[in-house]
């Protein structure tokens, strides 16, 4: 088990803040975050270039030539038997899971969910959780003997603390990736979830579609950033607390307002994102440092984890027409101005399956929804959804899941056809031309 340290180092550090309309009181505050974020993602950056130049020179030359399957974007798929791929041809996704204080259950539910022997797995969570829920959960990984012999899952030692208006999420969503990228060189995919999302259909669903996808597409929601956003979240100077502090507060934002950036134009869209490793990859080296430019550009962003990679993406000429405007997700939104998730329940079920998305949130702490789910679209009955690499025989209320077999056969179910109903209408040219407008 590839595990991040065993035990969490206490924060010795904690500051004071207070919120700066003072035209002379902002400067200082600010650069402190400023420095703490280059050092955040400076680290990431090091951390993973020191691990692929010695391991894998091929790294440094970026090709955007489109996969074998480059006929096309989506081949048609024949729903009756097992897929049975080349074990190099079948797709590898990378997961990172985050939660705060309350959330490790409910992060080991997502978690078993999800779970496919073929994929990677980081988890985080935020350093709003005490020290034993967060040990808590680093052991229910260390002892599961699945997680143990596959080696796929990981619990990021180091503990961020997140708040979701400022850099921070950025910051932690960027060193994953840094250290998803470190420790494995074979996942094609991307995907962030919280401990509030949950899967819609089984991993073999979901490998058994994207085997059949062009490995140059990244689904990411995106728009031009105009209007009420566009002074709301762009102009202001702010400070995130979370950069410095040990405990989460709200934004401060200075009297100061900035103008818009000329080299670049602002997009913004969900945060939550299924992204190809080339463009990853792409973001924490910056070798053309556009990438970088936009990051210190998003240090000071309301809501910035609802713009880096959209601007990034959409300001990049290789990977613009890559850009797939949805993020498999199912929300319900709250009446207008429709900014904040409601929380789904039994009542939006069959909404959820209509959407024909792969993933769905937010759901409140083991709601019976979650239950049918399981029952329902998932067919989980232990502790992983169903899969053709579950060979173990389930006599006396055995786990199948406990004997594995070949991870490159998938078995796709009915979440696998409404998935690739809603991928023919995505990859759709009357859809495609709507990509990143100019």
């Amino acid at each position: 088990m590839s595990i991040f340290g065993k035990n969490f180092k206490k924060h010795a550090h904690s500051y004071s803040g207070r919120v700066y309309n003072s035209d002379r009181k902002w400067i200082i505050p600010f650069f402190v975050s400023l420095v703490v974020w280059i050092t955040l993602i400076s680290a990431a950056i090091f951390g993973y270039y020191s691990s692929s130049l010695s391991n894998n020179q091929d790294l440094l030359s970026f090709n955007m030539a489109k996969s074998d399957d480059s006929g096309g974007y989506f081949v048609e798929m024949n729903m009756d038997k097992p897929s049975d791929f080349p074990k190099e041809k079948a797709p590898r996704l990378a997961y990172l899971i985050s939660g705060t204080k309350g959330d490790s259950k409910r992060m080991m539910r997502t978690l078993q969910a999800v779970y496919h022997p073929r994929n990677q797995y980081i988890l985080h969570m935020d350093l709003e959780a005490p020290p034993r829920e967060r040990l808590e959960l680093t052991m229910a990984v260390k002892n599961d003997q699945t997680f143990a012999e596959v080696e796929n899952v990981r619990v990021m030692a180091q503990s961020n603390l997140v708040t979701y208006k400022g850099p921070t999420m950025i910051a932690t969503t960027l060193q994953a990736i840094a250290i998803l990228l470190k420790e494995s060189l074979s996942w094609d995919w991307f995907i962030n979830l919280s401990a509030s999302d949950y899967p819609l259909v089984t991993q073999d669903d979901l490998l058994h579609v994207f085997s059949n996808l062009s490995r140059t597409l990244n689904f990411i929601e995106h728009t031009k950033l105009t209007g009420w956003k566009l002074n709301q979240r762009a102009k202001p100077i702010i400070v995130d607390p979370g950069l410095y502090l040990s405990k989460k507060s709200d934004l401060a934002i200075t009297s100061q307002r900035r103008s818009l950036p000329t080299s670049f134009n602002l997009f913004t869209g969900s945060a939550w994102v299924i992204l190809t490793r080339s463009f990853v990859e792409y973001c924490i080296w910056g070798y053309e440092n556009l990438p970088r430019t936009i990051l210190m550009y998003y240090t000071n962003f309301v809501s910035s984890p609802e713009g880096y990679f959209h601007t990034v993406i959409c300001n990049t000429k290789e990977f613009t027409s890559t850009a797939i405007s949805h993020d498999l997700h199912y929300i319900a939104w709250d009446y207008p101005p429709k900014q904040h998730p409601r929380y789904l329940t039994i009542k939006d079920f069959e909404k959820m399956i209509n959407s024909s998305a792969p993933f769905a949130r937010k759901f409140p702490k083991d709601d019976v929804v979650l239950d049918k789910i399981d029952k329902e679209l998932l067919g989980r009955t232990h502790r992983f959804s169903q899969g053709a690499w579950c060979v173990g025989g389930s006599d006396h209320g055995s786990d199948p899941c406990a004997v594995r077999g070949d991870d490159s056969v998938f078995r796709p179910g009915p979440g696998a056809a409404r998935l690739s109903g809603l991928f023919a209408q995505l990859l759709s040219d009357d859809f495609k031309n709507k990509s990143c407008p100019m």
